[in-house]
């Protein structure tokens, strides 16, 4: 290798280094059970099985700590049992590629059986639990639960699952739609985990966001203020509430944003037509319809009405 290749790789190594935290991960003194585990793999098990009593490590991950390590090997596998990461790839130049979130329930770590490396590093957005399965402890576990072969087997097609719904975020062509798809995902899954579905709270950044869309941070800035101009989302900071789900899984619906979708077009024009409007009640219908095409109007006026 010559001096310029390792002084390249070098410097990679210490670009990773600086954007992911590698703090020390803290044993929680109180284990967890496997039927808890279990439960969150989405196998129920009876309260009376030998499940129960079974001990299995909880570990805390402080935010923006690295449970994996992207290139090095993995000595467990995780499942999350509260809060959020991110799991990320850092390219050359520094920047830090999103590839997913995860919640709980979600199973970490299971990609390094492939290759024996992580492909992939995993950074709490807050801070985070999860169940620690050594690969010293898994044959003993998998001996006393032969149902843990099953949910550990559900848990790796949730995540093959996960990533078929990442492709379909990205596979519109416009950003705003990209969002309100992401914004839609993340409302089921706060509803799968019994929290409200209609007002969520942003645990990653809007850059993060931006990277797992594959768009530009300004760009899903505006994102937001479009799908929020439109009357679909609230938002504020990272709160952000779903007024009308329907007009979201309608702008979600469309492949290329803003210039296929009726209903904001709609909504636009009314607005428009109302701010021109003169005072007077006589004329203000007739000033409203004519400030808005024929099309337009209809969509407009069963809005109204409904």
């Amino acid at each position: 290798m010559t001096s310029g290749n390792t002084s390249s790789a070098a410097g990679h190594t210490d670009v990773q280094a600086a954007n992911v935290h590698r703090n020390a991960l803290t044993p929680l003194a109180q284990p967890g059970s496997l039927q808890e585990l279990l439960r969150l793999l989405g196998v129920q098990v009876s309260e009376r099985t030998a499940e129960s009593g079974v001990p299995v490590s909880v570990w805390l991950v402080h935010e923006g700590a690295a449970l994996l390590h992207e290139g090095m090997r993995s000595p467990a596998l995780y499942v999350v049992r509260s809060g959020s990461l991110k799991c990320l790839k850092t390219l050359e130049d520094g920047y830090e590629q999103v590839l997913s979130f995860a919640q709980p329930g979600e199973l970490l770590g299971f990609e390094a059986l492939h290759r024996g490396i992580q492909p992939c590093s995993a950074v709490a957005l807050e801070e985070t639990t999860v169940y620690a399965l050594s690969a010293n402890q898994l044959p003993t576990l998998l001996r006393e639960s032969p149902v843990l072969d099953r949910a550990l087997w559900l848990g790796m097609s949730q995540q093959v699952a996960r990533a078929a719904e990442t492709a379909e975020m990205m596979a519109a062509v416009a950003s705003d739609v990209r969002l309100a798809r992401f914004i839609l995902w993340l409302s089921m899954r706060m509803s799968e985990a019994g929290q409200s579905s209609r007002r969520l709270r942003l645990r990653m950044g809007r850059r993060d966001i931006a990277s797992l869309l594959g768009v530009a941070h300004e760009t899903v800035s505006r994102s937001f203020t479009m799908l929020a101009d439109s009357g679909a989302i609230r938002v504020d900071n990272r709160e952000v509430e779903i007024l009308d789900a329907d007009a979201l899984r309608l702008r979600a619906r469309s492949t290329r944003g803003l210039s296929g979708d009726t209903l904001v077009k709609s909504r636009v024009a009314a607005g428009a037509a109302q701010r021109q409007a003169p005072v007077a009640a006589s004329t203000s219908s007739a000033a409203s319809k004519a400030a808005v095409p024929g099309a337009w109007w209809a969509s407009v006026h069963s809005l109204q009405s409904s």
